[in-house]
């Protein structure tokens, strides 16, 4: 039984072998394994820190760039607004004008015409008064060609004249 149960001896060297091992390890040895167990666990609390920090960054950052994208959005479409406008405003002026150079246009050749119908009026009156006048020469030439005419016509004046 010897083998099962061990001797005093060597309990005792093993009880003075395990204090010193505790003694030097909790002198020497612990403090440091402490210190980097939590410089590690300080470094681990820090990088979640720094990581939480940059996720708040991330979230204001994509929250600035969604405000950007909206305001650019909405510059686009007042630029939009005011290209149509504006185009429209274009379209509208050049229709007017247009009506007003038609208008301008068609008063134009109206005076046009006016100007040639009153010369075609002043001839045609020039031409009838002058054809007027050769059928009066005419008639006066032949009704006055004798002299017993000339006398009755002086006579039916006078009686007219006399008469009125």
């Amino acid at each position: 039984m010897s083998l099962i149960l061990p001797d005093f001896g060597l309990l005792f060297w093993t009880g003075i072998t395990f204090c010193l091992l505790l003694f030097i390890l909790a002198k020497f040895v612990w403090k440091p394994i402490l210190n980097a167990v939590n410089a590690r666990g300080q470094k681990i609390e820090e990088a979640l820190l720094e990581a939480e920090k940059a996720r708040q960054e991330m979230k204001a950052l994509h929250a600035e760039n969604e405000r950007i994208l909206k305001e650019a959005r909405a510059e686009r479409d007042v630029i939009l607004m005011e290209a149509k406008s504006t185009s429209l405003a274009m379209i509208e002026e050049a229709k007017n004008k247009s009506k007003l150079e038609g208008v301008k246009m068609i008063e134009a050749a109206k005076k046009s015409i006016e100007q040639e119908r009153n010369a075609a009026i002043s001839e045609m009156k020039s031409t009838v008064a002058n054809l007027s006048i050769e059928i009066a020469e005419k008639l006066v030439k032949e009704t006055l060609s004798s002299d017993s005419k000339q006398k009755q016509l002086a006579d039916q004046l006078a009686e007219e004249l006399n008469f009125n």
